[in-house]
């Protein structure tokens, strides 16, 4: 099976340690004994740190989108590491990386990060997913699954097993896509997976071995097909 594998830099920098970086790092190399990887690397802690002082020098809200890039660069080259025949996609244009990505996909465990300003790393997910035919996103967060609303404000929040694109699409729609507030899923990249037919699961990935769970079907997240 072709699985793209969605790290939220939330849960690789919740604990910046070896320990914690390994404990993914051995789940994807488990993975990747069956299945043709590719693993996308988020931003978080080290990419907030960074913005945040970039915020107070009053930098182009492009340079902070930059700062996060590269934040998400140095996630993956050091989770690049851990894993075993892996091939690090390093900074360079959306449309360089892929070139890589077609190149090496399915000879090495790709591990890519951010890449063009304006794209978060669920978008890159969604389109490497898309360039590669893949069968299944999985995206690892700190929630478990897809709410209508922010689990963390409303008590009444409710979760859903499974829906379509369609549907998902609407309720990313209603839900603010600003920085900092509850965001669930790029829109955009919502709709790259519509139109290539890949499946999207979403996970809480605060608990790695979910994300074997996920690929086997088990999981207790959310699926959009």
């Amino acid at each position: 099976m072709k699985v793209v594998i969605s790290i939220g830099g939330s849960l690789l920098t919740k604990e910046l340690s070896y320990e914690n970086f390994k404990k993914y790092a051995d789940i994807v190399n488990k993975i990747s004994k069956k299945h043709k990887i590719i693993v996308v690397c988020g931003g978080g802690t080290t990419a907030r740190i960074y913005q945040n002082i970039g915020r107070k020098a009053k930098a182009s809200s492009e340079m902070l989108d930059f700062i996060g890039i590269m934040a998400t660069h140095i996630n993956a080259a050091t989770f690049s590491t851990l894993i075993k025949n892996s091939y690090l996609v390093k900074w360079k244009s959306l449309k360089e990386a892929s070139k890589e990505v077609k190149k090496y996909f399915g000879k090495k465990v790709l591990v890519c990060a951010g890449y063009d300003v304006g794209c978060s790393t669920d978008f890159d997910s969604a389109y490497f997913a898309s360039l590669v035919k893949a069968n299944v996103v999985i995206n690892a967060t700190n929630v478990d699954g897809i709410y209508d609303k922010d689990p963390n404000k409303f008590k009444d929040a409710k979760k859903f097993e499974r829906l379509t694109y369609d549907e998902f699409i609407k309720i990313i729609s209603k839900n603010p896509q600003k920085p900092g507030e509850y965001r669930l899923f790029d829109l955009k990249a919502a709709k790259i997976l519509k139109k290539g037919r890949v499946k999207l699961i979403i996970i809480d990935g605060r608990n790695p071995k979910e994300i074997i769970r996920a690929v086997e079907g088990k999981h207790s997240g959310s699926e959009v097909f």
